[in-house]
């Protein structure tokens, strides 16, 4: 794959010259850590014999940036030896670049993942075991949810932690709804009431707003139904489900789309590939979108309308802890103690917390949120964090990280549902199809 070019490269608070003293330091170890649980007042000083410079990359926009970086300088600040030279872009060619740097041996110190490909990157012996840290308490996973702890071990070794918990809803447009004189979706809803919810708000606006996006494509909304009916989308590499469920899901939203309750299928596939911009419903082409809880705020600054999010229809169980994307390290870090610490203290350092605030989702620390909440001045993110609080309680029990291949499998939904969308194929022969190209995606 080809390189990507950073649109930013800078130090947070690194000496340029360091980076020839840094060849002698490999290997170094730390003395304490220098994460920060609970409420006590300072971490413990990391101690080494010469200064450490990491490599940190992660994707998001510019305010994501602004806040990581001031997150980073506070661990500078306690730890003056440590400094970092920090790279971001945005999702769009991410991984790519990513990629690129596995295959050479140069992936960061530290870096930031999903559940796409965390497993895969796992397998392939690419990021730091932090099982270890995690026994002895040098990564303190205490205070995280037990479901979220879970969701960064595959295999049963601890090889990511959660940066943030989000999970998915059903974002909607509230003062539309107030124009339409209908009222706003709710959470708790079954998929039968969903679909009638959608149907009367597209014969409110006389057919030129659909009630919902067609969500038949997306892999999440699919297996928060798959749970509502005691299945999971994965089971170890292969699915967890077979033809039956799939032509079940499509044959919902065949019907949904002859109630009107969708919109057209070049209109739904415009949107597929989850750019927040294209969503239809700050577009203003559905009343209500699927979108995971975190992406509220980015929506709604492409919205002039005032947007609301509830869960998505079916059992609050179905849902479960999350993480919306992990802080990793680099299997070949020079400094794998130091990348460790550095992880606990963004995931477990109060001011930490309070600088990163919901940008990335919930912070994944119980008693961080605790902290962050009280200092929510938009309203957007105020709305997205009440509604994880809301749910944080009510979740099932979390599946393991999917599988290699998960990036496959979400494209090949993609497309077999636009096949049936647009009409192109039948849904039992789009479903067949898909389930024998996802398992050789998942034997691969």
């Amino acid at each position: 794959m080809s390189a990507v070019p950073y649109p930013t490269a800078r130090r947070t608070g690194a000496d340029p010259g360091r980076r020839r003293v840094l060849a002698g330091l490999f290997g170094l170890p730390v003395v304490a850590a220098g994460g920060l649980t609970g409420c006590r007042s300072e971490p413990a000083a990391l101690v080494e014999s010469g200064p450490v410079e990491l490599s940190v990359f992660w994707w998001g926009s510019a305010r994501r940036a602004q806040l990581t970086e001031q997150a980073l300088r506070l661990y500078s600040d306690r730890n003056p030896q440590v400094t970092f030279r920090v790279t971001w872009q945005g999702l769009d060619g991410y991984y790519q670049r990513l990629a690129t740097q596995a295959v050479g041996g140069n992936v960061p110190d530290l870096f930031q993942i999903d559940d796409t490909f965390l497993t895969e990157y796992a397998r392939r012996d690419i990021l730091l075991d932090l099982t270890g840290y995690a026994a002895d308490h040098r990564l303190d996973l205490s205070g995280l949810p037990d479901g979220l702890v879970r969701y960064g071990q595959v295999a049963g070794r601890t090889m990511a932690v959660a940066a943030a918990q989000n999970s998915a809803g059903l974002v909607f447009n509230r003062d539309l709804l107030a124009r339409l004189r209908q009222p706003a979706p709710r959470s708790g809803m079954s998929y039968p009431e969903y679909l009638t919810w959608a149907a009367r708000v597209t014969d409110a606006s006389d057919g030129r707003v659909a009630g919902t996006m067609d969500p038949s494509g997306d892999h999440r909304a699919l297996w928060l139904w798959l749970r509502s009916r005691g299945k999971e989308f994965y089971q170890g590499r292969k699915l967890g489900f077979d033809s039956p469920e799939l032509i079940d899901w499509f044959e919902l939203w065949q019907r949904a789309r002859t109630a009107r309750a969708t919109p057209s299928a070049a209109l739904v596939q415009q949107a597929n590939g989850g750019e927040p911009a294209r969503q239809l419903v700050v577009t203003g082409h559905t009343a209500a979108s699927f979108a995971w809880s975190n992406q509220l705020v980015e929506l709604q600054r492409h919205s002039r309308d005032e947007l609301g999010i509830v869960s998505c229809p079916g059992p609050a169980a179905a849902q479960w802890a999350r993480a919306s994307m992990y802080w990793a390290g680099f299997r070949g870090t020079r400094h794998p103690d130091v990348v460790a610490d550095v992880i606990n203290f963004l995931t477990t350092n109060v001011a930490a917390g309070r600088v990163l605030g919901y940008d990335r989702g919930l912070s994944p620390h119980l008693n961080i949120r605790k902290f962050v909440e009280p200092t929510i001045r938009d309203a957007s993110v105020r709305a997205s964090a009440a509604f994880e609080l809301s749910v944080a309680d009510t979740f099932g029990t979390a599946p393991p990280p999917p599988p290699t291949g998960h990036a496959r499998i979400r494209e090949l939904l993609i497309t077999t549902a636009e096949s049936v969308q647009a009409g192109r194929s039948t849904i039992r022969a789009a479903a067949w199809r898909f389930m024998a190209q996802a398992a050789a995606a998942l034997a691969a």
